[in-house]
């Protein structure tokens, strides 16, 4: 296996604001309500850019999240999915999400052609919307403790996508959360991490999974897959990093493509 982090592993995303721009005329004495109100469009002018398009979809929120400071790789899912696509081809067709937000995460992946999905949330669900509970109502999405077994038999899925969970863990239960990760898979599974130094969106989580999260760093990552004797999905990694370089997209999580057990 190489010890090198896939390149897109090192990069956070840009991070861009919207800058506001006006000038006035500096023979004019514009009045302190004028001023107000200019300030108060530019405000609305970002909110509706944030929120434009689907009424305030997953995507939507990844830029709101950026915007807050804050970072969640359960909703950088959706934006690196075009690419997952064209590193996986295939291999899409059957997949398990495993993380916060999943029947988010469940509910978008549905909506891709060919393609069906389960989801594994790592809590109990204290409030969730409609959709969110006709899904689990359905065992499309299911509620588990991803320190034990995984509830699915070997290969039961083509591909397995976890964000936001294993950093949330312990190396003693990553020990055992990874291996299974990679037996519930057949052709690979991909691990979004934090960077670092990030804010996480939804820090109550805390409460629900005992610690706070251990954001480490790629090179920690690459060390621990090692020890555990898991290999990179190299043909992944960069079929992944070719499609993302052509539209200049960085992800603000670290990515990790691996192979499954065989």
């Amino acid at each position: 296996m190489s010890r090198r982090p896939a390149s897109l592993s090192r990069r956070l995303g840009d991070g861009t604001g919207i800058p506001f721009m006006g000038s006035l005329n500096p023979k004019s004495r514009p009045s302190p309500f004028l001023s107000i109100g200019l300030v108060l469009v530019g405000a609305f002018l970002i909110i509706g850019y944030v929120y434009s398009g689907s009424g305030g979809s997953n995507i939507d929120k990844v830029a709101l999240s950026r915007l807050e400071g804050g970072v969640s790789c359960s909703a950088e899912i959706n934006q690196a999915l075009p690419y997952l696509k064209k590193a996986y081809g295939d291999s899409m067709h059957k997949v398990l999400h495993v993380g916060p937000d999943s029947c988010s995460v469940v509910s978008k992946l549905l909506k891709e052609e060919d393609t069906e999905a389960w989801g594994l949330e790592p809590y109990d669900l204290d409030e969730s919307d409609a959709n969110c509970k006709s899904l689990i109502r359905k065992g499309i999405v299911r509620v588990a403790d991803i320190k034990f077994p995984l509830p699915y038999k070997s290969k039961s899925f083509s591909l397995v996508i976890v964000s936001d969970a294993l950093d949330y863990l312990s190396p003693r239960y990553l020990n055992k959360t990874l291996p299974e990760l990679a037996r519930v898979s057949s052709d690979g599974f991909v691990i979004l991490s934090g960077y670092p130094g990030q804010r996480r969106v939804k820090v109550a989580e805390m409460s629900k999974f005992g610690r706070p999260a251990k954001l480490r760093s790629s090179s920690w990552w690459i060390r621990f897959f090692v020890q555990t004797k898991l290999e990179e999905n190299e043909v992944a990694t960069k079929k992944f990093e070719l499609a993302a370089a052509k539209k200049a997209y960085q992800s603000t999580c670290q990515i990790f493509h691996l192979k499954s057990l065989h």
